[in-house]
């Protein structure tokens, strides 16, 4: 796994590897292997949401109606 890996990248491996856990053909050991390099991989995806989400940002109007931006905040709904 490289540091330099794309988000997209990473997804992709990521995804490879769980194919490879749904398939039943590993021993435990890969299989172990497997898991352990798809954890760190979803960490380093969750990271880079998290650093993505943080330089976005959205425009809006404040009370004079001129439009400035501010950080973008998610709504989360409450179920």
């Amino acid at each position: 796994m490289s540091d330099k890996q794309s988000f997209e990248q990473s997804l992709k491996v990521l995804e490879e590897l769980v194919e490879r856990l749904e398939s039943g053909d590993l021993s435990l050991e890969e299989s172990l292997s497997c898991f352990e390099q798809g954890v760190a991989l979803a960490a380093r995806c969750q990271k880079q949401l998290q650093q993505a989400e943080a330089r976005i940002e959205q425009l809006v109007r404040d009370k004079d109606g001129r439009l400035q931006t501010e950080p973008f905040s998610p709504q989360v709904d409450q179920a």
